[in-house]
């Protein structure tokens, strides 16, 4: 089934946390589904790809019963293998172009950090850009925080679907969204809630409030 938008407004990124069953990491997404996640992405940087596999196929499951578009962190072949939606590359994964003669029919998503990588990232043509990290955060460890001040770039000169990624929580969401993003990447704000499901409809209802 091919998802009819692939840029919804809350974006989830899935990495199981240490310790963590499958079946209690798939329905901990299936909730944050249910709540009012959007988008999905599975990341699992370390793994090999076997592994990611044989979840990813879990999650595919999960979001086509959503109506949800599901997402590959970096590796174009395992979305090729599992029929995700799209693949989302790193500023030093494979080059847009290069990623669509592999596989031409996958939606493609970019991160940037910067002004200086979000113009040649938009002229690559993706679907969507991340801008970021807004804020530190321990997903990329080492990366120094952009602040509110590329939110604010973004809004003004990208023209393509992008979200504000980066140590995004219920307790910041509403001054991304003042600086004028309108669509939100998390991760730990989510799956490491008491409640994924509530997490997700209390950052939903303020990007839409």
């Amino acid at each position: 089934m091919r998802i009819a938008s692939l840029t919804g407004r809350l974006y989830l990124v899935a990495t199981p946390r240490p310790n963590q069953s499958n079946d209690e990491f798939v329905a901990r997404v299936t909730a944050a589904l249910d709540g009012g996640v959007d988008v999905l992405q599975l990341r699992c940087k370390e793994w090999e790809a076997l592994p990611i596999i044989a979840l990813a196929h879990r999650l595919r499951e999960v979001t086509a019963a959503h109506s949800v578009p599901f997402w590959i962190n970096d590796r174009v072949d395992i979305a090729l293998a599992t029929q995700a939606d799209g693949v989302h590359l790193g500023q030093n994964d494979l080059p847009v172009e290069w990623s669509r003669r592999i596989a031409p029919n996958l939606a493609i998503g970019r991160s940037t950090h910067a002004p200086e990588q979000a113009r040649p990232a938009v002229a690559e043509q993706p679907d969507y850009i991340a801008t970021g990290p807004v804020y530190v955060t321990p997903t990329k460890p080492g990366r120094a925080a952009v602040g509110l001040e590329y939110v604010r770039w973004a809004a003004a000169n990208v023209q393509i679907p992008w979200y504000a990624i980066g140590g995004i929580d219920a307790s910041n969401i509403e001054e991304v969204v003042e600086a004028g993003a309108s669509r939100v990447v998390v991760v730990r704000a989510i799956l490491d809630a008491p409640d994924p499901a509530v997490a997700a409809s209390q950052l939903r209802i303020a990007l839409t409030s």
